[in-house]
């Protein structure tokens, strides 16, 4: 399993421990059965999380996360990669702010929910949304707690 690991050299995307970031990934394959997939992890800012919003989404607004399956692509995927994650360092710091969190956290729990996004789990609907809140809290619960908050 690898997670090709990228950080946009903007302002915006600044800070956070990638390491973290990248452990939250392996982890959230491991727990998933799925530790021989790979992802590809892009560190942002707002900015550019929010044209790929728009284009992709039809969303015109930035967001925290988005998440890009190649299996979910016309074919699926060819290979061991599961997809892109894509998580604006920018909007996590503002979140981490209001929950009181460190930006550590923040990034962490971003990781791996849109993992799990990448492995089939939503949240459209009530259900999904529990089981999908309920796998996150038991993959961050396996990781260490390094200056979590």
């Amino acid at each position: 399993m690898a997670v090709d690991f990228l950080r946009r050299r903007r302002a915006g995307a600044k800070g956070g421990d990638a390491k973290r970031v990248k452990r939250a990934v392996l982890a959230t394959l491991a727990a998933e059965g799925a530790a021989e997939r790979e992802v590809a992890v892009l560190l942002t800012d707002d900015a550019e999380i929010h044209v790929l919003n728009r284009d992709f989404r039809g969303v015109d607004k930035p967001t925290d996360v988005l998440a890009f399956s190649l299996d979910e692509a016309e074919g699926g995927s060819l290979d061991a990669s599961l997809g892109d994650v894509i998580i604006s360092v920018e909007r996590a710091a503002k979140q981490a702010r209001a929950r009181k969190v460190t930006l550590d956290s923040e990034l962490e729990l971003l990781a791996v929910h849109g993992t799990l996004h990448l492995l089939g789990y939503d949240h459209a609907e009530a259900e999904e949304a529990r089981v999908m809140r309920n796998r996150t809290r038991a993959i961050r619960r396996s990781l260490p707690a390094v200056g979590r908050g």
